[in-house]
């Protein structure tokens, strides 16, 4: 007697977007797309292309409608824009961004009330995501391997993550309410004005404007800005500090 395996509901599939920045491999994106399909994920973003060609689908088993209904954007903010929270992935240590284990990242991911817009960024296979491109992020967090192999391939990378989300759901659990995340793009905005308020008191200047961007961004991203942080951040960056001799240069 053949026992039929029952298969798990999930409750938040669609409050994630996967977005995969200026990715190579056609073959890897039908393979995200399949691996979406498995663990119940349906919304796909993809930079730096336009369309896909048919070597896309031709892996996408049954996730095609997932590739018919991807949207293409020029640039990870673009894409983010729109966007509650982005958690990206790396496979190497970035000096200027506090990198989460996987399981912070899943554990804050599932954390977050259904109405949320998370999005789970990917880099290009071969370099990965660029530190503009991070800036679009909110958490970084890499995948634990067992040995020195410097990354995994991208659907391989993917499907671990949502594999990951997937299983660890807890559906009669209700997750914690909280305000919402300002869409990605206004907490852009909001970190912009800081960064420009905080350039006119010189805590920012040519020497070392690009290590401190970086910085403040990584600590202002995991802040997942809400309406209310915003008032109080920009309240607080314009009174400022008059002197620049409190302020490190790195």
């Amino acid at each position: 007697m053949t026992r039929r395996i029952k298969k798990r509901e999930t409750t938040f599939s669609n409050s994630f977007t996967l977005v995969l920045s200026r990715p190579e491999n056609p073959e890897n994106i039908g393979l995200v797309a399949r691996n979406m399909k498995n663990t119940g994920f349906a919304s796909l973003r993809v930079v730096g292309m336009d369309s896909l060609d048919s070597r896309s689908y031709s892996v996408a088993v049954h996730a095609q409608e997932i590739l018919e209904n991807a949207q293409f954007f020029d640039t990870v903010a673009q894409a983010a824009a729109d966007l509650n929270v982005v958690f990206a992935s790396t496979s190497k240590r970035r000096k200027n961004f506090i990198l989460l284990t996987m399981e912070e990242a899943v554990s804050r991911m599932l954390a977050f009330p259904p109405q949320v817009k998370i999005g789970l960024l990917f880099g290009c296979e071969r370099t990965g995501l660029t530190s503009e491109e991070l800036k679009s992020a909110n958490f970084v967090f890499t995948i634990p391997q067992a040995c020195c192999q410097p990354s995994y391939n991208l659907s391989s990378a993917v499907l671990t993550i949502l594999f990951s989300l997937y299983f660890q759901q807890k559906p009669e659990k209700k997750r914690e309410s909280e305000e919402m995340p300002l869409p990605r793009g206004e907490q852009e905005e909001c970190i912009q004005r800081i960064l420009e308020k905080i350039e006119a008191k010189g805590f920012i200047h040519k020497t070392n404007r690009v290590h401190m961007t970086e910085r403040i961004h990584g600590l202002l991203g995991r802040l997942h800005i809400n309406s209310k942080d915003r008032e109080l951040l920009l309240a607080l960056f314009s009174k400022g500090v008059e002197e620049r001799k409190h302020f490190p240069d790195s």
